[in-house]
């Protein structure tokens, strides 16, 4: 069935106990993720087996680590990280880091964490 999707009517998870998602598509082969992470909030360094990633940033500073390099990525930019690429997002800002993943296949239970 195909409807608009927004925060108020998407699946909502939560990780790193104080970061948020929000599922807008997701599928197996396809997902549309939006995830705010407060200042200080990061994941955990890892890649993934199949998935390849985008992010694009819409709020906020993303620090991304790709491959022992370091990006900083503002608002309206994005950047890709290719399957068993390891990689870690992190917010170094004082404001919310706001931002989309995009994510073929889907990266759920794709993950594999490195030091």
């Amino acid at each position: 069935m195909t409807k608009i999707i927004s925060h108020e009517n998407a699946e909502h998870y939560t990780w790193g106990k104080v970061c948020d998602g929000w599922h807008f598509l997701k599928s197996s082969d396809l997902s549309v993720i939006q995830e705010r992470v407060p200042p200080g909030g990061s994941e955990i360094g890892h890649y993934h087996q199949r998935s390849n990633q985008f992010f694009f940033v819409l709020a906020g500073e993303a620090t991304m680590e790709i491959e022992g390099h370091t990006f900083l990525i503002k608002p309206q930019q994005g950047i890709s990280v290719p399957p068993k690429v390891p990689h870690c997002l992190r917010n170094q800002g004082r404001e919310d880091l706001s931002f989309i993943v995009v994510s073929a296949p889907m990266s759920h239970g794709d993950r594999v964490l490195v030091g």
